[in-house]
This record gives structure tokens, C-alpha cells and sequence, in this order.
């Protein structure tokens, strides 16, 4: 089993990139910020890749 926030993580940025709302993306960035602060390493270099993919939605 993997990290759980770390999935739930990407789940939410995946939401946030279908429906594309504000709500979403919210929800999403506060995935990502949970999920952090208990990655390894490498988990935390794709929770970038996926923070860097929320702030496109945003521009």
C-alpha cells in the first residue's frame, strides 16, 4: 500500500483538471499541501509536477 494522501492527492488534482472550477482546485491544493509534509522525496518532486499542472489551470 502507498502513501494514501499522497493518492488522494492526485485524485483531487485529476478532478480539478476534468471539472476545472475553483472549488476544485482549491480541494486539490489542499491535497497537495497535506500530502507534502508526509511524502519521500520523490513523492514530493510529483506532488510539484502536479501543483505546477493545478497553476496552469489557474492562468
Amino acid at each position: 500500500m502507498g502513501n494514501a494522501l499522497f493518492q488522494r492527492a492526485r485524485e483531487a488534482v485529476a478532478i480539478a483538471q476534468n471539472v476545472n472550477t475553483e472549488e476544485a482546485i482549491a480541494v486539490a491544493k489542499n491535497e497537495l499541501s497535506s500530502a507534502y509534509a508526509n511524502s519521500t522525496v520523490a513523492e514530493q518532486k510529483q506532488l510539484r509536477e502536479l501543483q505546477d499542472q493545478l497553476n496552469q489551470l489557474q492562468s
